[in-house]
């Protein structure tokens, strides 16, 4: 029986229109504010990438994030 209501509460949910590439940033900054470690930069810059950022090489990791949450904000 709770199968059948959430399948129908998952039917009458509104669709999420969200672009991956957001969706992608949004996971890695609720994991970052849950106390998560950002294991791989090559990953955190790959998503800035994909958000439209230029990203160099050098730059800190916590900048990146920062403008990550600046992108995530403006959309």
């Amino acid at each position: 029986m709770n199968h059948l209501i959430s399948r129908i509460f998952s039917w009458l949910r509104p669709a999420d229109h969200t672009p991956a590439e957001i969706q992608r940033a949004k996971q890695l900054i609720a994991s970052l504010d849950a106390g998560g470690i950002p294991l791989d930069p090559s990953i955190i810059v790959r998503i800035a990438e994909d958000l439209g950022l230029e990203v160099s090489r050098k730059a800190r990791m916590e900048d990146t994030i920062e403008r990550i949450r600046m992108a995530i904000n403006r959309y």
